[in-house]
């Protein structure tokens, strides 16, 4: 392993949860043209006439109520996930988020600092979406190519269905369902419609039918909704989850162009109306709890379940810092070990 290095990367958090803090950390994130897709005169306008003069506030008030003495949640997790992977795999690992604070730009400098020539690069993102898994990966062969030119890069394939992904999100759920509930629903980050067929390389697959995600096709190999469906499938397999226990939806929506559907906050009041009394949620597309999962789904969702009529919602822990996450990103270390030496 001499000469590698990792660098694991998130999407990013505010420096604070003040309401400046919070409103550059929206700015660099939705001034990115795969985030916000429009063309670039209208995103400025759009950021900054109407979203940045009102909804910095609003988020900074549901970042204040998942804010902890140590800091953001998701930079405080990385972090321990980063060390305790440095410590298995013996290699320098860096973390980095894509907008703001640890920057890409610092954790290429670091990696370069302590010699690393060789560079695996772990998107966050098990599904792949230009908002996220794309992003990452763009930006980060642009700082590569600017700030150490000579750094070889192997990027981590999206692992929705690998083996040791859905043991770790078995693992991790599976005390959760030997408790009594009624009804599990998975809740995935939401990406506009127009995000698929985007990304969709046929043209022509994506959305086209209603079983698109199951009928074969190229387009899956970047079809984020088709990736979210598979993940769901190996799970529900692997913890024995009857069809008629568990559903999927889709959260986080912003603006009213058309995003995936269902959407969580409806499906949390049309569960608890259709009788569902104790309901469990998961999020597999983040792998360390967020303000996505902490306050959207653990505050507000739950919130909005029992105001409906329903009992309890427990929310099930993202993979954080569980042993079999763990295990599963030392086993793509170990894999990137094994093509590097056989490279050279």
């Amino acid at each position: 392993m001499s000469n590698k290095g990792v660098l694991l990367v998130n999407l990013g958090s505010p420096d604070s949860p003040s309401v400046g803090d919070v409103r550059r950390y929206l700015r660099e994130f939705l001034m990115d043209g795969r985030v916000l897709d429009a063309p670039w005169p209208i995103r400025f306008a759009l950021v900054h006439f109407a979203i940045l003069p009102f909804r910095p506030r609003l988020s900074a008030e549901a970042y204040h109520k998942i804010w902890t003495s140590e800091g953001s949640p998701l930079i405080v997790t990385s972090r321990k996930v980063q060390q305790e992977l440095a410590r298995r795999v013996g290699v320098p690992v860096a973390l980095a988020m894509r907008y703001q604070n640890p920057s890409i730009p610092r954790a290429v400098a670091e990696l370069a600092a302590q010699g690393v020539e060789d560079v695996r690069l772990i998107p966050m993102f098990p599904h792949y979406a230009m908002s996220s898994y794309e992003t990452a990966v763009i930006r980060v062969k642009e700082v590569l190519a600017r700030q150490a030119p000579a750094m070889r890069l192997t990027v981590q394939p999206p692992y929705f269905e690998d083996p040791d992904y859905i043991v770790a999100l078995a693992a991790s759920a599976q005390p959760y369902l030997q408790e009594s509930y009624d009804h599990l629903l998975i809740s995935f980050h939401g990406i506009p419609e127009r995000h698929l067929r985007k990304s969709d390389p046929t043209g022509s697959h994506c959305l086209s039918r209603p079983d698109c995600c199951e009928t074969a096709s190229r387009a899956h190999a970047t079809c984020y909704r088709a990736q979210c469906f598979r993940t769901v499938a190996a799970f529900t397999r692997a913890v024995s989850v009857p069809a008629g226990r568990f559903s999927v939806s889709f959260q986080s929506r912003l603006g009213r162009d058309p995003w995936l559907k269902p959407y969580t906050d409806f499906e949390l009041t049309r569960l608890a109306q259709a009788g569902v009394r104790r309901l469990l949620v998961m999020c597999p597309a983040f792998v360390s709890d967020c303000l996505e999962t902490l306050e959207e789904i653990g505050i507000r969702g739950r919130e909005s379940f029992r105001a409906a009529g329903g009992e309890e919602l427990v929310r099930i822990p993202c993979l954080n810092e569980h042993p079999r996450w763990l295990a599963a990103l030392e086993e793509m270390v170990n894999r990137f070990a094994a093509t590097a030496h056989g490279r050279r």
